[in-house]
């Protein structure tokens, strides 16, 4: 089968789709197509099977979905001369500026579409939620990674028929079960993982740690480490820990490269991630694959990775009188904390591995082309 997978601009969402290209390109064709936001070579062959071009679409920078509005008509024609030339099986457009690129690039050519959307916050949430709309009553599929994502799009008025949930997925080769050297340490440790606006839990943790003695928080996320001592939001959680008395027990590390990460989690008894919204659920992946037990905020993608009791334990957000409570069982039962580590490396590994994600995109790439 032949795969045109169109991209968008994040980091992120670039180092997800090379992921899944790499384990569709064991036995297909794959092409991700994405505007030229730098000064990148046109086309590149990046392994087995896949090939990313970068069209000359706009100017050579990265631009937000609202910046590139303007050239989605220009997009969607590149593209449609790119199918034109090269047909493919299916196209699978990522984001909803993708999404209208890639129905402007199937135009005369009867192409079935896939579509997958990435929620961001900002940007004018009811066009955006129209044009989702539109973009899943068009697509022959569209790609939900969560349940609770599948019915908001139901709610939308996509018909749920069409609707797939595929999960997000984890490397596993990468983030994998801890060793017994790794486990060793004198003091017990708690990681969160996410960026240190309100919405996303670093505040809860901090909160959570007053009542939580004898142990450090190690917080991962915001500006690079260099920039921190400017950072607003770092300033206000330092305020806050002062006031609670908890500064001598936690570490701000800032970004942390994500080849780093690993180690990062495989050197902590309970990883947090407590946002508000958890559309992908990553963090929660990364630390059942390292052997971690979790506690993830109930929401998203929480809902269908983390086994409540099993691989982790949920909690409703910014509860963190709760979420406290929670930590201190866990830390106080060693041998609990064991059988989760093991059950959530055996689940990430079963069914959130990109090998298994991939054969699950593969499925609806097949029943939309027929």
């Amino acid at each position: 089968m032949k795969i045109a997978i169109v991209s968008g601009e994040s980091h992120a969402q670039r180092a997800q789709l090379l992921s899944i290209a790499r384990e569709l390109g064991r036995e297909h064709s794959v092409t991700l197509f994405s505007r030229r936001s730098s000064e990148a070579k046109p086309a590149a062959r990046i392994g087995k099977g896949v090939t990313v071009k970068h069209l000359e679409v706009g100017p050579a920078r990265e631009l937000t979905p609202e910046e590139l509005t303007p050239y989605l008509a220009e997009f969607g024609a590149s593209l449609n001369r790119q199918w034109t030339a090269d047909r493919p099986d299916v196209v699978h457009a990522y984001a909803w500026t993708c999404g209208l690129a890639a129905i402007a690039g199937v135009q005369g050519l009867d192409l079935p579409v896939t579509q997958t959307f990435f929620h961001r916050h900002g940007g004018d949430a009811a066009r955006r939620l129209t044009l989702q709309r539109v973009l899943g009553r068009r697509a022959d599929a569209v790609v939900a990674r969560s349940e609770e994502e599948k019915a908001t799009l139901v709610r939308l008025g996509v018909p749920r028929e069409r609707i797939e949930v595929v999960p997000y997925g984890v490397e596993v080769s990468r983030f994998r079960r801890r060793t017994a050297a790794e486990a060793q340490q004198s003091r017990k440790r708690l990681l969160h993982v996410g960026s240190l606006a309100p919405d996303r839990g670093a505040h809860t943790a901090l909160s959570a740690l007053r009542a939580v003695p004898d142990v450090e928080l190690v917080v991962a996320g915001g500006p690079e480490p260099a920039r921190l001592d400017d950072d607003p939001q770092l300033a206000g959680l330092r305020r806050l820990a002062q006031r609670y008395g908890v500064a001598d027990r936690i570490t701000f590390l800032g970004q942390v490269p994500h080849a780093s990460m690993p180690k990062l989690m495989r050197g902590s008894d309970i990883v947090l991630t407590l946002p508000h919204q958890a559309p992908k659920g990553t963090v929660a992946l990364e630390a059942m694959a390292c052997g971690i037990p979790v506690i993830a905020s109930a929401v998203g993608a929480h809902l269908d990775s983390v086994a409540d009791g099993v691989t982790g334990l949920l909690v409703p957000p910014d509860r963190p009188s709760h979420t406290a409570r929670l930590i201190r069982e866990l830390l106080g039962d060693p041998t609990r904390r064991a059988a989760m580590g093991f059950a959530g490396s055996d689940r990430a590994n079963a069914r959130y591995a990109w090998e298994r994600v991939s054969q699950d995109l593969l499925r609806v790439y097949e029943k939309a082309a027929a």
